[in-house]
């Protein structure tokens, strides 16, 4: 698919997980691959959407394009099948069933050492997910943040796309996008980056600040001025 299709078609268009349990939870189901995908009844789906396919040997060669239209600008996402295989079937599962359009990315991180916008959750509260989950597939060999001496912080670097977690293999749609150099635990799934006009979209998000409010006095943790809207998201031709 053609970028000025996803714009056009975008245009055409315009027009930490806490979910109740819901009573009479059925139990879990899961995909029979190695990504072993598994269904979270207690945490139900934002949004409808299936198990991600899971066949016997994931792809794990080469980089998905996905394009993702924002109402402050586009994106152009560089996916890395070899890096984290299972994240990036789900991801691409998710885009394709549109569980990712007009969403709204619900929180943005402006601290000293942790510069981030996380999005992927159709409620645009942080609480909702694709009701499953997967295992991490966490990154190795990142720098040490400069001043731990312990090397125990790693550095994400600025272009950095990775998932947001609950605790471990607690992966489900919410990710996030780093736009400064960020101090974290290697505990996130890495599986691709962002490119330069991403990067200025993500700029122009973060020059705003956040909403001020009783949660987030500092105006450093919270969700954007600059509300920033998933229009569409959509891979560059098949996978």
């Amino acid at each position: 698919m053609k970028v000025s299709a996803v714009i056009a078609g975008a245009t055409l268009m315009v027009a930490t997980l806490l979910v109740a349990t819901p009573a009479h939870a059925a139990p879990p189901t899961g995909t029979k691959g190695p990504c072993g995908y598994t269904s979270t009844p207690d945490d139900p789906p934002a949004r409808p959407v299936s198990l991600p396919p899971d066949p016997q040997h994931t792809p794990d060669k080469g980089i998905v394009k996905v394009v993702v239209a924002t109402n402050q600008g586009l994106m152009l996402l560089s996916l890395d099948r070899a890096k984290a295989p299972c994240t990036v079937q789900s991801f691409l599962h998710l885009a394709k069933s549109r569980f990712y359009d007009f969403t709204t990315c619900h929180r943005l991180t402006l601290y000293p050492t942790l510069k981030v916008l996380q999005c992927g959750d159709p409620s645009g509260t942080g609480e909702g997910g694709p009701g499953y989950s997967y295992k991490d597939e966490l990154p190795t060999g990142l720098p040490n943040w400069p001043t731990d001496p312990s090397g125990a912080s790693k550095v994400y670097a600025r272009g950095v796309l990775a998932m947001a977690n609950a605790g471990p293999d607690t992966n489900g749609s919410q990710f996030f996008l780093v736009f400064a150099d960020s101090r974290l635990r290697p505990n996130y799934t890495i599986f691709g980056t962002v490119d330069r006009t991403g990067l200025k979209t993500l700029d122009k998000v973060a020059a705003g600040g956040t909403v001020v409010s009783d949660d987030n006095p500092d105006n450093l943790d919270g969700p954007p001025v600059r509300k920033t809207d998933i229009l569409i998201a959509r891979s560059l031709g098949s996978w």
